[in-house]
């Protein structure tokens, strides 16, 4: 299967207008797809503009045309997933069928600690997330939903109006025991981010394993990894260096290095022919505004046409 590429943006230290520009960007220039993240703060700075996740996807359901588009992921306990599900069926609506998105458990305690939310260890929120993702497949497959457990409770929850198709739900994370084994219950889709090729195809073969166990086929759910977007926009001295600089002063602290692009467009290129072999065929690349526009530019131009 041929790659296709997608934007991962992290809507942080940046403008709507810059926002707006960029999803249009995608929209016209060949990605597949584009997706915001669900975080109230920047990570490292708690007083940078941050622009709100919902209400992002429901301006590019109307101003795109060709994008599939979502938020990968949101995280499960910042919403009763009810009104998640009605509004993400709304905006599936209103793109005309092209939405997805997916869950995942919360990881920036900043946050959660500062809009009152409780941050309990990770086995509880994964515990969450599973309870969460079982309860989303209901709202999403059924009309009807009826839910009692320890984290969530609906009481023949009607769902209407139903999404236009079958509407994808992801999940997010890098865990072969709890994550992978979610993805094999519940997800169309498992975004690993930030690992090297080598990690992933080990994190999928655990994948494998669990839709052997829970007795599906591995191949109804898509396999797609994020990468840090520090790509020069040309193979000057100048410009490789001003790129690595970027890497190493913007790549916040839980983010692995060996997960991000960075060197000439040949050299990126090289580097996700390596994926490719390892049999990733969809790529996301991560960007943190403010955008390098010369490198995007330099990488529908010169990386794209390498993967079609």
């Amino acid at each position: 299967m041929p790659v296709t590429f997608g934007i991962h943006v992290g809507q942080q230290s940046t403008t709507i207008d810059e926002l707006r520009r960029l999803w249009t960007y995608a929209d016209t220039h060949g990605f597949g797809w584009l997706s915001v993240w669900d975080h109230f703060y920047n990570a490292t700075d708690e007083t940078a503009p941050h622009y709100e996740a919902v209400a992002l996807l429901a301006a590019i359901a109307c101003e795109t045309r060709n994008l599939r588009f979502g938020c990968m992921v949101f995280a499960a306990p910042y919403r009763n997933l009810g009104l998640l599900a009605k509004s993400m069926i709304t905006i599936d609506h209103l793109s005309g069928g092209r939405l997805e998105f997916g869950m995942g458990g919360g990881w920036h305690e900043p946050e959660f600690r500062a809009f009152g939310y409780n941050f309990p260890p990770i086995k509880q929120r994964l515990d969450l997330l599973e309870e969460g993702m079982q309860a989303m497949r209901g709202f999403l497959d059924h009309e009807t939903t009826d839910h009692h457990g320890p984290y969530f409770q609906f009481t023949d929850a009607h769902m209407a109006p139903r999404p236009l198709g079958r509407l994808p739900l992801w999940i997010g994370g890098r865990g072969e025991r709890r994550t992978a084994h979610i993805a094999a219950r519940y997800a169309d889709g498992w975004n690993i981010p930030y690992e090297s090729p080598e990690s992933l195809v080990q994190k999928y073969a655990a994948l494998d394993r669990w839709c052997e166990v829970e007795g599906r086929d591995p191949t109804t759910i898509v396999r797609a990894t994020q990468l840090g977007f520090y790509m020069a926009a040309a193979a000057d001295p100048a410009s490789l260096a001003h790129a690595e600089t970027e890497m190493y002063r913007r790549v916040p602290p839980h983010q692995d290095m060996v997960g991000q692009l960075t060197g000439s467009p040949a050299q990126v290129t090289e580097r996700l022919h390596v994926y490719e072999a390892a049999g990733i065929t969809a790529i996301n690349i991560a960007i943190r505004p403010p955008v390098d526009w010369a490198a995007l530019d330099a990488f529908v131009t010169e990386v794209m046409p390498h993967f079609t």
